[in-house]
């Protein structure tokens, strides 16, 4: 929260590298206006800020937090493989979505859910408050304590003088 509040004082963009916000630091920056950017490959960073030095930072893939659950427990399925039981904590979690795998405030894993239910039926989406099964696909090291964090990309594009002010 801290290094938000100094970002949007100073028009900043805030980077991080191989690591999630908490919730309240991430919602701080949606209302602050705050760019937060997010990377796995540290040569990213580097291209994305030279290209960013000479303008020329077209369309920015955006990363839209769908919802959080947390991981109750883990259930070892023959022929089918690890399936948690979670609880919803914010948001929602969607078939399909994008996912990654928090533990310890560290991204463990980024795939994709490949099943989501809410008792024995398979469902679409599980709102807060709710309780489900998931199964990450080609994933099988969930732990009891980790986060699901479901995600959607969306492409933005920047222009001209905004680009440069807010890089």
């Amino acid at each position: 929260p801290n290094d938000v509040n100094l970002a949007s004082a100073s028009a900043a963009v805030l980077i991080g590298f191989n690591i999630r916000p908490d919730e309240t630091a991430r919602r701080l920056a949606e209302n602050e206006g705050v760019d937060l950017r997010f990377y796995q490959v540290i040569y990213e960073i580097e291209d994305d800020l030279r290209k960013a030095m000479r303008g020329m930072l077209a369309p920015v893939e955006r990363e839209v937090i769908l919802g959080r659950a947390e991981v109750r427990q883990v259930f070892k399925v023959s022929r089918v493989g690890t399936i948690v039981g979670c609880y919803v904590t914010s948001g929602k979690i969607t078939r399909n979505a994008k996912a990654r795998v928090i533990r310890d405030a560290a991204v463990a894993f980024d795939g994709e859910i490949e099943s989501l239910r809410r008792f024995k039926d398979d469902v679409r989406e599980v709102a807060e408050g709710f309780e489900c099964g998931i199964q990450i696909a080609k994933f099988q090291d969930l732990k009891e304590g980790d986060i699901v964090e479901a995600y959607a990309r969306s492409e933005e594009r920047r222009v001209g003088k905004e680009c440069r002010s807010r890089w």
